[in-house]
């Protein structure tokens, strides 16, 4: 496997968009740099891989590797990778997006991507709260949690995104944080290699926002959070709902066969031929 210097020099556009914008201690460098060594260890061509983003934090991220990339518009990232994917179904198309740009503005995307299995690897960072725009809170917000939108408290449920995805049909879902950096590339290689629509949500730390509403001082504390708030899915399944209570359960949520929508399309396509 490459050392990281090397990473560097062959995937990141590191003479021309740098330095980036990300605070420190944020995240998605971690998730980031997990997602190049994977890309590099299963062999990828860079002309093969599309990376697309909607509008955040994690929408930069297109920005600053050296692939086919598109920083699209707020919500919309899937509707971009569908499209591509079904013009060119030899590429290999990721999407990167925030919670908010995600679960809210793109919930309705996200919800009938899964449904359709279109064969996209996507990879929702969920830091609880919207980062780049102040701090508001986000549909994965805890309730009764203080932002910048709620000084009283979140009034609103937050969502479970990975249950939200596997009802609505998708292929593959699971779970890591950036903490956990071994599961995060084990669960990065098989959303990429799924044949179908592939969902990974990683928790990461925003320190700039979420970490003062969560009383949590630096990125190391948050981090700190995530090892000790974190569950198995294995362990998951042998306690009680009550247990459960305000852990994140990690590892694969979902991993089943479903035709894909670009075979289904196929198929449509060669009745219309006779």
């Amino acid at each position: 496997m490459k050392e990281t210097a090397e990473l560097v020099h062959i995937y990141l556009r590191s003479s021309k968009k740098f330095p980036h914008i990300w605070c420190a201690g944020c995240g998605i460098g971690i998730f980031m740099n997990a997602l190049l060594r994977v890309i590099d260890r299963i062999g990828y061509s860079k002309d093969d891989v599309v990376l697309v983003s909607g509008i955040g934090c994690s929408g930069r991220l297109p920005v600053y590797v050296d692939f086919n990339t598109l920083h699209t518009t707020h919500g919309r990232a899937l509707t971009f990778a569908t499209g591509i994917k079904l013009a060119k179904p030899h590429l290999k198309v990721i999407t990167v997006m925030g919670d908010g740009d995600a679960i809210a503005i793109g919930g309705n995307h996200l919800i009938h991507a899964a449904r359709r299995n279109v064969e996209i690897a996507s990879f929702v960072i969920n830091n609880y709260v919207y980062g780049m725009t102040g701090g508001q809170y986000s549909p994965t917000t805890p309730h009764g949690v203080k932002t910048t939108s709620s000084p009283y408290g979140n009034p609103e449920h937050d969502f479970d995104i990975c249950r939200v995805v596997e009802a609505a049909g998708a292929a593959f879902v699971a779970r890591s944080t950036v903490y956990h950096t071994r599961l995060l590339d084990r669960l990065i290689s098989k959303a990429l290699k799924k044949k179908g629509f592939a969902l990974v949500e990683v928790v990461s730390q925003c320190p700039t926002y979420s970490g003062r509403w969560l009383d949590l001082d630096s990125p190391v504390e948050m981090m700190k959070w995530q090892k000790e708030n974190s569950i198995t899915m294995e362990k998951a399944r042998r306690i009680s709902k009550d247990e459960l209570t305000g852990k994140i359960v990690i590892g694969v949520l979902a991993d089943r066969e479903v035709q894909t929508y670009h075979e289904r399309y196929q198929q449509v396509s060669e009745k219309l031929k006779v």
